[in-house]
């Protein structure tokens, strides 16, 4: 079975419960404490092309660093891309990944899609 990587807040309600799925299918895994370990913009890139969205759609629109950083300004792919390593509080989450896939675990059960 390919290994499961969850990008993680321990922090967040969601993040926790998606772990809380996996634990429960019986299901090893490793987290990502992002906000400590920061994402790169190659593992960033990496990421986005797993879940096939692009970075708009990764972003948390209702966190104080999207309306300071992001909103208002037209920014290329990229420069949101270096937006969300700088300031990864814009970074949705969690985000489960397994191989080539990855999805937004919102709700938990949208990780089955990896399964």
């Amino acid at each position: 079975m390919e290994k499961i990587e969850v990008v993680h807040n321990p922090r967040c309600r969601k993040s926790r419960e998606s772990l809380a799925f996996l634990e429960d299918k019986g299901l090893e895994f490793e987290t990502r404490l992002y906000l400590e370990d920061k994402l790169s913009n190659a593992e960033l890139s990496e990421i986005l092309k797993k879940l096939g969205v692009q970075a708009i759609d990764l972003m948390r629109k209702g966190e104080s660093d999207f309306k300071e950083f992001i909103r208002g300004k037209e920014l290329s792919e990229d420069e949101m891309i270096e937006q969300m390593v700088a300031h990864p509080k814009l970074i949705e989450r969690p985000i489960v990944i397994r191989g080539e896939k990855a999805v937004i675990a919102r709700p938990a059960e949208k990780i089955e899609e990896l399964l």
